[in-house]
């Protein structure tokens, strides 16, 4: 080869180098239209932080069902376990037990209520003075708190059940009161019941469940009266000064037997009875009083009642465990409303 034909290839090996290195932009006019649209088409992406991509990266490595399906991901971790299942339905029916034995005192009352004419404005004593007003409150009171119980179970709602736990909590804080009265201020209880049933006594008449409590309870425990059967005296028609035929009476309840022939009670075995002496009387009405004879019956069924106290708060705890637990399923940590 000639040193001229060398030196021009090397001339043409630099030019081809130095086209090979130029930027892009200074490319010929053909190369120059086919690049520049491409590089228009570059969008800027957003740059995330090395936190968000570890955070992801560890999300997706943990749980591969949630690069597929995220809401297969959430149902499959809040999904409840079988015993909250179980703890819902238990916490339904047991409230539902509860509403229907409300429903039905509630309704003794109401009925009890409508016989007497209390509803209808016949009656013109107060209606606070009717046991049957007892058994309506009681059996409001009931049925609301297991209505909210049966819905909060059954809706999941966070506000009925927390009202349901709080009704419950009160009205065993009400029971563990009333206990705790039993047992320190008892001879204020018994100084109040005597006024009770002197109260009773002076109603004999006029209320027919006053009545038939003091009838049940002098039969049953064979008394009468308050401390003696001349209690009777402070009473308006069996007072000596009364001009009725019950004048110097007792009711029948306080004889000794009150019934003729055997079925039918002789309402007038006691009549005239304050006339007599102690002595006389003793053969036709017992002397004792009532007090006395109640108190000693109350304490001899004190084991009783404390039992039915106790299994009562246990029935309560059972069910205010279970709003819990239904309470904690579907709202974590008290953050739901």
């Amino acid at each position: 080869m000639t040193a001229a034909a060398l030196r021009s290839s090397m001339v043409l090996g630099r030019e081809q180098l130095s086209q090979f290195f130029r930027p892009y932009g200074e490319v010929g006019s053909g190369e120059s239209s086919r690049l520049l649209p491409q590089t228009s088409q570059l969008v800027e992406l957003p740059q995330s932080s090395d936190d968000d991509d570890d955070i992801l990266l560890l999300g997706d490595a943990d749980d591969p069902v949630a690069k597929h399906d995220p809401e297969e991901w959430c149902s499959t971790l809040c999904k409840p376990s079988a015993f909250s299942h179980c703890a819902r339905h238990l916490a339904f029916l047991w409230n539902l037990l509860f509403l229907l034995l409300g429903l039905l005192t509630l309704g003794i009352g109401v009925w009890g209520l409508l016989d007497k004419g209390w509803l209808q404005g016949e009656r013109l004593a107060p209606l606070g003075s009717d046991p049957m007003l007892l058994f309506v409150l009681a059996g409001l009171g009931a049925s609301t708190v297991s209505l909210a119980g049966c819905l909060g179970a059954l809706r999941s709602s966070v506000c009925l059940l927390r009202f349901f736990v709080g009704a419950v909590l009160a009205f065993v804080g009400l029971e563990v009161l009333g206990g705790l009265l039993l047992l320190v201020a008892r001879q204020r209880l018994r100084d109040a019941l005597q006024d009770a049933l002197l109260l009773c006594l002076l109603r004999y008449q006029e209320e027919p469940d006053l009545r038939f409590l003091v009838d049940e309870v002098q039969h049953s425990l064979q008394c009468c009266g308050l401390s003696s059967y001349r209690d009777w005296e402070s009473n308006p028609y069996f007072n000596c000064s009364s001009p009725g035929v019950q004048a110097c009476s007792v009711p029948a309840s306080c004889c000794l037997d009150p019934w003729q022939n055997g079925s039918i009670t002789n309402d007038q075995c006691a009549f005239g009875v304050l006339h007599l002496g102690d002595m006389a009387a003793a053969g036709v009405v017992h002397l004792g009083g009532c007090v006395v004879q109640l108190g000693a019956w109350l304490r001899a069924q004190a084991g009783g009642i404390a039992t039915g106290a106790a299994v009562l708060v246990l029935l309560e705890a059972t069910g205010l465990l279970l709003a819990l637990k239904v309470l904690a399923d579907i709202a974590p940590g008290g953050t739901q409303g």
